[in-house]
C-alpha cells in the first residue's frame, strides 16, 4: 500500500482531524502535504458533507444538507518544482471506500446515497419537474450496489472521485468571481441561484487562522462547479486506471480532490446523482515542464479514461429533442434535449411500477450513458440516454405481452417538509 499522507480518522469530524482540508478554492490557502514529483501516495477522502447524510428511510437530512459547507476536499497537496504553465500529470491508481470499514454511520463505510435536492436547496437537473427532497440508499457488496429504495436492480460501481483541480491563481480567481457575479445579476432571486457567490459561513481553510482566514473566506470561490481548474467535474470514467492533465496556475500546483462516487449516471442529474462516499485514493502525481503551452492546455483539463469500466453490451435508449415540455421550440439546446430523454426514461420505468422519483434516483446512480446525438439539424439537437439492460432483473425491453409488475417496495423516502 502506498504511503498514507493524508489520514481521516472516522470517529471525527473532518475539522478535527490531525490535518485539515479545505472546501473553498483560493491560492492562498496553504499546502497540506508536499511531495516530490514521481511521489504515489494514499489520501483518505470525507463524503461531501461530512456525515449529515444517515443510512435511514428519511430524507429530511437532504432537505436540510448543509450546502454551505461543501466538499470536503482532501488537500492541497503541493508537487515539488510545479510551476504556473506546468502540467501536472495525475494517475489514479486505485480508488474505493472507507477500507476495512464495511458498517458504520458515514457513508462509505459499506453504503452510499443518492439524494434529489429540494428546488429550494439546490435543486437538480429536472428541478421543475421534481423540486421535493428524496434519498435512496445504497449497499455495497464487493464491486456491487443495491438498494433497498429501488429494487429489482444491481449494478457495478465506476468508483470514481467527482472533485479534482489545482489552486486557481489570483487572477484566474478574480477572472471566477467576476463572471459569476455577472451571471446572479441578471436574476439575483431566481431559486435556485444561477451561480454561488463567496460564502464565509462555513468555510474550512486548512491551517488558515484570525485576519488571513477571514480574508481568505471572502474571497475563495466555491467548489460546486467545474472550471478552468478542474474541479467538479463528475466525469464518472474518471476511474482506476486514469490519467489526467491538470494546468498549474500555482507554486506547487496545490492539488487537491474529494466526492468520491461509487456510481453515477452521465450528467449526476440529481445534483446529488450519483453514490455519494467517503473512501481512498491511491494517486502518483508527476510534470511536463511547460505543458500548458505546448500542448494548448490552459484553461481545461485532459485525460485518458480508466479502463476498469463495467462491461454492459445491451442497452435501452431513450431520446429527446429540444422542445419543451409546453411545446415551445428551442433552437440546438442540448441541455434540454438531454433533459426531454431522461423524462421519458422516467415516465418508461413508471410503466413497471416504479415511482418517478425512484426512477429518477436510478438515472442518476445507476452507470447510464448519455449521448449528443445531433447538434447540427436545426432547429432540433437530439439527446439520448442508455440503460444498461442487465442491472435489472426483470425484462425491460418493450414487448407484445406488455410490461411486468414489479413490487416497488417500500419506495424512496421524501422529506415531510419541502
Amino acid at each position: 500500500m502506498p504511503e498514507l499522507l493524508f489520514p481521516l480518522d472516522s470517529s471525527k469530524k473532518f475539522t478535527d482531524q490531525k490535518i485539515i482540508g479545505h472546501n473553498r478554492w483560493h491560492p492562498d490557502i496553504p499546502a497540506a502535504v508536499t511531495v516530490k514529483p514521481g511521489t504515489t501516495f494514499r489520501a483518505d477522502c470525507r463524503e461531501w458533507f461530512d456525515g449529515a447524510i444517515h443510512n435511514d428511510d428519511s430524507a429530511e437530512d437532504i432537505l436540510n444538507a448543509p450546502l454551505k459547507n461543501v466538499h470536503t476536499l482532501s488537500g492541497p497537496f503541493a508537487v515539488e518544482g510545479a510551476e504556473p504553465g506546468d502540467l501536472l500529470i495525475v494517475d489514479i491508481l486505485d480508488v474505493g471506500p472507507i477500507p476495512q470499514e464495511d458498517s458504520g454511520p458515514l457513508a462509505g463505510q459499506g453504503w452510499g446515497y443518492t439524494g434529489i435536492f429540494a428546488k429550494k436547496n439546490g435543486g437538480g437537473f429536472l428541478t421543475d419537474q421534481f423540486p421535493d427532497a428524496y434519498k435512496a440508499i445504497w449497499d455495497f457488496s464487493g464491486q456491487s450496489a443495491t438498494s433497498r429504495h429501488v429494487p429489482h436492480v444491481k449494478f457495478t460501481g465506476m468508483i470514481h472521485p467527482g472533485l479534482m483541480g489545482t489552486a486557481p491563481s489570483k487572477e484566474l480567481l478574480g477572472k471566477w468571481n467576476q463572471r459569476e457575479a455577472a451571471l446572479i445579476a441578471t436574476d439575483p432571486e431566481r431559486v435556485p441561484p444561477l451561480a454561488l457567490p463567496p460564502e464565509p459561513e462555513g468555510a474550512v481553510l486548512g491551517s488558515l487562522s484570525g485576519a488571513e482566514f477571514d480574508r481568505v473566506a471572502s474571497e475563495a470561490a466555491r467548489t460546486a462547479p467545474p472550471r478552468e481548474n478542474g474541479g467538479n467535474q463528475d466525469i464518472k470514467n474518471l476511474t482506476k486506471g486514469s490519467r489526467v492533465f491538470y494546468p498549474v496556475f500555482v507554486p506547487g500546483a496545490n492539488l487537491s480532490f474529494g466526492d468520491l462516487h461509487f456510481s453515477q449516471g452521465d450528467g449526476e442529474i440529481t445534483f446529488c446523482g450519483a453514490i455519494e462516499m467517503g473512501g481512498f485514493m491511491d494517486l502518483h502525481v508527476d510534470l511536463i515542464k511547460g505543458g500548458m503551452e505546448t500542448y494548448g492546455v490552459k484553461e481545461n483539463a485532459i485525460f485518458l479514461p480508466g479502463n476498469t469500466d463495467p462491461q454492459y453490451s445491451e442497452w435501452i435508449a431513450f431520446s429527446g429533442t429540444s422542445v419543451t415540455l409546453e411545446g415551445e421550440q428551442k433552437y440546438l439546446d442540448s441541455d434540454l434535449a438531454y433533459q426531454r430523454a431522461c423524462l421519458h426514461a422516467i415516465d418508461y420505468l413508471t410503466k413497471f411500477g416504479y415511482s418517478p422519483e425512484q426512477a429518477y434516483l436510478l438515472l442518476g446512480s445507476a452507470p447510464i450513458e448519455g449521448r449528443l446525438s445531433g447538434v447540427v439539424d436545426i432547429p432540433n439537437s437530439c439527446a439520448t440516454v442508455y440503460l444498461p439492460t442487465a442491472i435489472f432483473d426483470f425484462p425491460i425491453a418493450p414487448s407484445a405481452g406488455g410490461p411486468v409488475t414489479i413490487d416497488p417496495g417500500i419506495g424512496a423516502p421524501k422529506a415531510a417538509a419541502n
